[in-house]
C-alpha cells in the first residue's frame, strides 16, 4: 500500500492551478498601465508647453495688449470684471451668468463656510459695451423692505456703491427697494442717510429678486460714471428688526488697509481673450498673466468633464459591480509621480515664467483634483518679459483612459481566464476519468489472488495521445502475462506425463531388484529409493490436481445434504486413518443443511486436517467444530502447535506457499493444500481464513459456506471470479 504522506496534488488540482498561473498575465499588463500613467503625463506636460509657446509667439512684441490698465495694483484689491460674450437682461435672473457661474467670489465669510451667515453675499462682475454688470446674491434669513413713506434710507435692507467721479469727487450711491422687482438708485449723502436731491440715479439700472437663502440684485452702471480709474467700493447692509430698524451688519469689499478706499476694476482685455478663445481646447484653461501677475484674459475650464452616457451594454452592465474596485486599484496604484501641492505652486510657476523660464508642473490642487499646469513667458519687442500664457490642464481624461484600459484589461482576463478555466476544468475531469476507467479496468483484469480475468484490455485502447499507449503497452503486458499464466498452468499437465514414465521405470525397476534379491528387500536405501518415488509421485499427483481443479469444478453438481451428518462421519473415519491422532468433534446438534458437493467437501476437509496432522503437538487434540451463524454455517478445524507467520498471513491460501516453517516428519511442503481449499470454498460460494489461537497456542482454519434455501434446485457449482 502506498502511504498517504507520497501521495502528491491531483491531475485536477494542478491543472488548476496551472490556471490561475495565467493571472500573471493580466498583472504584467496592469504594470503596464501604471508605467503608462507616468509617460502619458509626461506626453501631456509637452504638449501643454508646446501649446503655452504658440501662443506666446501671436502675443509677442504686443505691448498694447498689455499697458490699458489705469494705474497700478499696488494697495488695491482687485475686482475682476469678465467680458461677456452675450447680453444680459436686468431681470433678476441668473440664467444669464451661467457661463461666469464659476467666477463668483464671496465676502463677509470664508466660501466653505455651509450655511452661509447673514450679511454675506457672493459677488460676480461682467463687462460688455462699457457697461459693468453686478450680480449680489446675498444671504438673509430675515428680509426688510424700505418703507416708501419715510424719507430715511439706510432704515432697510440695501446696497451702498461707492466711487470716485470723472471730476474727482466723491460719489455715493444707494440701491433701494421696496419689494422684488425694479430697484431705484439715490445719490446719497455723507451719512448714508438721505438722498441729496430726492431724485433716482437713472444710469444705474437694476432688478431685485428673492431667493430661498436671502435676496439678489442685479444691475449694470457706465464704466465712465467711475471715472478714470476705475475703481469702487460695494457694501451690503442687512437690517432685521422692522421695528427698530437698525442696521445690524455691513458686509463690504472695501480693502481693510491701503492707500486707496475703493477695489479697482481690472477689464480683461478683449483682444486678448479674442486672440486665445479659439485656441482652446477642452478641458484645459488658458491664461494670459501681464507682469503684475494681473490675469488679462481667461478662457475654459479644468474641471472635469462629466462622463458620457453609457450605452448599456452586456459590457458595461458586467463592469458595472467592478468599476468602485478599478476605480480604487488605479488610485492606490499611482507611480511615483513629483505631484506638488499647495496655493503657491501656481504663483511660483508664474514668476518662474515671469523670470523667462518655461516650466510645468503637475499640481494637486485642495480638492484633491491633479492638474498638468505650464507656462511660457511673452517677449517684448524689446526682449523684455511682458507676460506668461499659463495653460491648466486635468488628469482626469489621463486617469479615464487608464481606467477605461482597465477595465478592458480586467474584462478580458475575466472571461478569458473563467474560458480557460472551464476549458481545464472540462480536460482535467476528462482526463481524469479516462485515467480512472483505464486504471480501474486494469484492476480488475486480475483477481485479489493475483491471477488474470483477461489478457486484453478495451478501454483506451484506440485512443491516439498518451493515454491510448498506454493502454495499448498495458494490454500488451497482459497478454503477455496470460500467455505465461497459460504456459504455467498446463505445465503440471506436462511434467505429470513427462515424470510419471521414467518414475513408472524407477518403481518396476526397484519392484524386479526386490524380487531378484529377496535379501535386499528391507535395505535401507532400497527402502529410502522406495519413498522417494512415491513422494516425487504425490507431488506430480498434487500439481495436476491444482492444474485441473478449477476446471473439473466447473462440471460438478451441488446436492442438498446435512453437513452435520457428513462432519461426523469423515471425523469418524479420520480417526481410524490417523490412529495416532485424538480427533474432537462438536457439531450444531441439529440438522445444518447446504448445497455442496460431498466429494468436494471431503477433498477441503481431507487438505485441512493432513495440514492439521502435520503441524499439531504430540498428545494434543484436533477440534473439528460446526457452528451457524444467520445465513452461513461455518466449519472450523483447530490444532495445538506452531503459529502462523504474520508476513505470509495475507497469503497464505495462494498456491505454492507454505504457511508454518515445518512439520515435525520435517516433509516438503509445496503450498497446494491450502490453495486447493480456497478454491473448493469460494467455488462453493462460501470463503475460507485462518487465525491464531488465543495465547499462541497454535492455528484455526475457518470454512464459511452459505446455507441452503428453501426450495433450491441442484445446480452446477458457481464459478466465482
Amino acid at each position: 500500500m502506498i502511504p498517504f504522506l507520497n501521495r502528491g496534488p491531483r491531475l485536477g488540482t494542478k491543472l488548476m492551478l496551472l490556471g490561475f498561473a495565467l493571472l500573471i498575465v493580466p498583472w504584467f499588463s496592469f504594470r503596464q498601465l501604471v508605467q503608462m500613467e507616468s509617460f502619458l503625463v509626461q506626453g501631456q506636460s509637452q504638449a501643454q508647453l508646446l501649446t503655452a509657446e504658440g501662443i506666446s509667439t501671436l502675443l509677442n512684441g504686443r505691448e498694447d495688449l498689455f499697458n490699458d490698465l489705469p494705474i497700478s495694483l499696488d494697495g488695491y484689491e482687485a475686482l475682476y470684471a469678465h467680458p461677456l460674450t452675450t447680453p444680459i437682461r436686468i431681470d433678476g435672473r441668473v440664467a444669464d451668468w451661467e457661463e461666469l457661474a464659476d467666477k463668483k467670489q464671496r465676502f463677509g465669510a470664508e466660501r466653505d463656510v455651509v450655511p452661509a451667515p447673514d450679511g454675506t453675499f457672493d459677488l460676480v462682475l461682467a463687462e460688455r459695451g462699457g457697461q459693468l454688470y453686478v450680480l449680489l446674491e446675498v444671504h438673509d434669513e430675515t428680509r426688510v423692505w424700505r418703507n416708501p413713506n419715510a424719507l430715511r434710507l439706510d432704515n432697510a435692507d440695501h446696497v451702498r456703491l461707492s466711487y470716485v467721479t470723472s471730476r474727482g469727487r466723491d460719489g455715493r450711491l444707494l440701491i433701494a427697494f421696496q419689494e422684488p422687482g425694479v430697484t431705484t438708485a439715490y445719490s446719497m449723502d455723507s451719512d448714508w442717510r438721505f438722498a441729496q436731491d430726492g431724485q433716482p440715479e437713472n444710469r444705474l439700472q437694476g432688478h431685485m429678486a428673492a431667493t430661498d437663502t436671502g435676496w439678489l440684485v442685479e444691475f449694470r452702471i457706465p464704466l465712465s460714471m467711475l471715472g478714470s480709474r476705475r475703481s469702487f467700493g460695494l457694501s451690503v447692509v442687512d437690517v432685521d428688526d422692522t421695528e427698530t430698524r437698525e442696521i445690524r451688519t455691513i458686509s463690504q469689499t472695501l480693502p481693510t488697509a491701503g492707500p486707496a478706499s475703493f477695489n479697482l476694476v481690472v477689464l480683461r482685455s478683449p483682444e486678448v481673450l479674442n486672440i486665445i478663445r479659439g485656441l482652446g481646447y477642452a478641458g484645459a484653461r488658458i491664461l494670459v498673466v501681464d507682469p503684475q501677475q494681473r490675469v488679462r484674459a481667461e478662457t475654459g475650464s479644468y474641471a472635469s468633464q462629466p462622463d458620457a452616457e453609457q450605452t448599456g451594454d452586456w459590457a458595461d452592465a458586467l463592469l458595472d459591480p467592478l468599476r468602485p474596485f478599478v476605480r480604487g486599484l488605479v488610485a492606490s496604484s499611482r507611480s511615483d509621480l513629483a505631484v506638488r501641492q499647495g496655493a503657491s505652486v501656481g504663483e511660483e510657476v508664474i514668476r518662474t515664467s515671469l523670470d523667462g523660464g518655461a516650466t510645468s508642473v503637475l499640481r494637486r490642487l485642495a480638492n484633491g483634483e491633479e492638474i498638468i499646469m505650464a507656462a511660457h513667458p511673452i517677449v517684448g519687442s524689446d526682449d523684455n518679459i511682458i507676460g506668461t500664457v499659463v495653460i491648466e490642464q486635468n488628469t482626469d481624461d489621463i486617469l479615464e483612459l487608464q481606467r477605461e484600459a482597465m477595465e478592458r484589461i480586467i474584462i478580458g482576463s475575466v472571461v478569458s481566464l473563467f474560458a480557460v478555466f472551464v476549458v481545464l476544468l472540462a480536460f482535467s475531469v476528462r482526463l481524469a476519468w479516462r485515467i480512472r476507467g483505464l486504471g480501474a479496468e486494469t484492476t480488475n483484469s486480475i483477481d485479489q489472488h493475483g491471477r488474470l480475468k483477461t489478457s486484453q484490455l478495451r478501454r483506451e485502447i484506440d485512443a491516439g495521445d498518451e493515454i491510448g499507449d498506454l493502454a495499448r503497452s498495458v494490454s500488451n503486458m497482459l497478454s503477455k502475462l496470460h500467455q505465461h499464466n497459460r504456459f504455467l498452468e498446463n505445465m503440471p499437465r506436462t511434467l505429470r506425463h513427462e515424470i510419471n514414465n521414467p518414475l513408472n521405470t524407477l518403481s518396476t525397476s526397484l519392484q524386479n531388484l526386490e524380487h531378484e534379491r529377496p535379501d535386499l528387500a528391507y535395505n535401507k536405501y532400497l527402502e529410502a529409493a522406495r519413498r522417494g518415488v512415491l513422494r516425487i509421485g504425490a507431488i506430480v499427483q498434487n500439481l495436476a490436481d491444482a492444474a485441473n481443479l478449477e476446471e473439473s469444478l466447473d462440471a460438478e453438481e451441488l446436492e442438498e445434504l446435512d453437513i452435520e451428518e457428513l462432519l461426523a462421519n469423515y471425523v469418524s473415519n479420520c480417526a481410524t486413518v490417523h490412529p495416532d491422532c485424538d480427533f474432537i468433534f462438536r457439531g450444531a446438534a441439529r440438522e445444518v443443511r447446504a448445497e455442496v458437493a460431498d466429494y468436494r467437501i471431503e477433498q477441503l476437509l481431507d487438505k485441512i486436517i493432513d495440514n492439521a496432522v502435520d503441524f499439531h503437538a504430540p498428545g494434543t487434540p484436533i477440534r473439528v467444530l460446526l457452528d451457524v451463524k444467520r445465513d452461513t454455517l461455518e466449519i472450523t478445524v483447530a490444532n495445538e502447535g506452531p503459529t502462523l507467520d504474520p508476513e505470509i498471513a495475507g497469503n497464505l491460501f495462494d498456491s505454492m506457499v507454505s504457511g508454518r516453517a515445518g512439520s515435525p516428519d520435517n516433509r516438503l511442503h509445496f503450498g497446494l493444500g491450502l490453495y486447493v481449499v480456497r478454491v473448493i470454498a469460494e467455488r462453493h460460494g462460501g470463503s475460507v481464513r485462518a487465525t491464531n489461537l488465543p495465547e499462541g497456542r497454535g492455528v484455526a482454519i475457518t470454512v464459511a459456506l452459505p446455507l441452503a434455501q428453501p426450495g433450491q434446485q441442484t445446480v452446477r457449482l458457481r464459478a466465482t471470479a
